[in-house]
């Protein structure tokens, strides 16, 4: 593993934060939405890795899920993240998978190690993403499933957000979208006291270092904020038709 950078400690500060809010059942889009959007793609793969797995909870939700239709079939799942604090909670939770503490653009393992690769939310955070794709690429077997959530790229860009203007004749109220083509790192305070580090991309960024890597594109989901997430952030009601998720399912082409 390379030297950690300041943007690695970062990860180490807000470990515990991300292990509180979003894990164990507390975070309804986890729960509703991503889990089982990332047990469905991977359904049928026998060896799955999981980049920036965090504390582990998909990894985890994947290893205790069946292969297909093999119910007796062990499914092999590895989760890796750069955050220290993260892997030691995610040895401690146990459960099934394997961990190590890698970067995304340098997986420690041989070509084709695995038959599926899921990356929840990570991508977005990462400097290498041109790197970190090809790794994906390269650690897939011939015909592997890669499972890529993202912030929705388009609408959930950096300034965007629901607009309730009063003072026009008659209101109006809509989505406003920020400078989407602009390719920028920011550090955004999620909460009091507590900055994550976005880097946003087009989506062209994403699907044509995809395509670059022989990752071809073969479904696409957008789907609404669930339930639980309108029930925590009713302030969303009125925009529950602007996906807060984009779920790219490809898969490795060549022999």
């Amino acid at each position: 593993m390379t030297a950690p950078d300041a943007s690695d400690a970062l990860w180490e500060d807000v470990a515990g934060w991300w292990q509180e809010n979003f894990t164990a059942g507390a975070d309804p889009e986890y729960e509703e939405q991503i889990l089982p959007l990332a047990l469905d793609a991977v359904r049928s793969a026998a060896r799955v890795l999981e980049v920036g797995t965090g504390e582990g909870q998909v990894a985890r939700f994947v290893a205790a899920a069946p292969v297909g239709d093999a119910a007796t079939l062990d499914r092999l799942v590895v989760g890796i993240d750069l955050s220290a604090a993260q892997i030691e909670e995610a040895h401690r939770r146990g459960e099934g998978p394997a961990y190590a503490r890698a970067r995304a653009d340098l997986l420690p393992f041989v070509a084709g190690s695995f038959d599926a690769v899921v990356a929840c939310l990570v991508f977005e955070h990462i400097d290498a993403v041109d790197a970190a794709i090809e790794e994906v690429a390269r650690v897939l077997a011939p015909g592997g499933t890669f499972a890529f959530f993202l912030n929705h790229p388009l609408l959930q860009t950096p300034d965007s957000g629901w607009i309730d203007d009063q003072i026009l004749e008659p209101p109006e109220q809509y989505w406003r979208i920020g400078a989407y083509l602009t390719e920028a790192s920011t550090m955004e305070q999620v909460e009091k006291g507590v900055f994550i580090r976005f880097v946003h991309r087009p989506l062209s960024r994403y699907v044509n270092a995809m395509a670059r890597a022989g990752l071809l594109i073969e479904h696409m989901e957008e789907p609404a904020p669930p339930p639980g997430f309108i029930a925590r952030a009713p302030e969303y009601e009125d925009a529950a038709t602007i996906p807060r998720l984009l779920l790219l399912r490809a898969r490795k082409v060549g022999a």
